[in-house]
This record gives structure tokens, C-alpha cells and sequence, in this order.
């Protein structure tokens, strides 16, 4: 189905419900709800899950930083290449017209 209608229909109208919820109930109602979300994950799998994903975050961040300045380096180490110029062209002319020579 949502082939159908491609995804920015879906995230369109995601949009608009989120909006509609947030003016009917407030924004208070997310940090709620979000509460209660949390609440639950914690009381299911215990409060090392989120010390073990707030690990496995970091880890990968600090692997992307490391990537990072890694090719800086490398950008860094290359020689600059100069800017090739393009090649002269004469200016094109009406038809029927001679060039004008200098």
C-alpha cells in the first residue's frame, strides 16, 4: 500500500495527526506519554538496557568522529590539484555573419 502512494503522503499525514494531538491535548501530553513509554521499557528490560545503548551510541559516535578526522587527514596530506580552465572557444556568431577580426 504504500507503494501506492509514495512516502511523503505517509509522512504527510503523520504530520497533520501529530499536529491535530497537539493542539487538542497539548504538549504535555508527549512528555507524558513518553514517560510512560520509558516507564515501561525500564520496569521489561531493566535499567541496564539503558546503559548498554547509551554505550552502544557512544561507540558509534566515536567511531565517526575518528572516520572523520581521519579524512582530514588524508585531505589534508594530498597535494592541491589547480583548477583546470576550460578551454577558449570563439563567440558564436549570427548566420551569414564573418566573424569580426581584431
Amino acid at each position: 500500500m504504500k507503494a501506492e502512494r509514495g512516502r511523503s503522503f505517509y509522512e504527510e499525514i503523520g504530520r497533520k495527526g501529530g499536529e491535530t494531538v497537539k493542539a487538542e491535548r497539548g504538549a504535555k501530553f508527549y512528555e507524558e506519554i513518553g514517560k510512560k513509554g520509558g516507564d515501561r521499557v525500564k520496569a521489561t528490560r531493566g535499567p541496564n538496557f539503558y546503559e548498554e545503548i547509551g554505550r552502544k551510541g557512544g561507540q558509534k559516535v566515536k567511531k565517526l568522529i575518528e572516520e572523520g578526522k581521519r579524512a582530514a587527514r588524508l585531505a589534508m596530506a594530498q597535494p592541491e590539484r589547480p583548477a583546470e580552465e576550460p578551454a577558449a572557444t570563439p563567440p558564436a556568431t549570427p548566420e551569414g555573419q564573418e566573424p569580426q577580426r581584431e
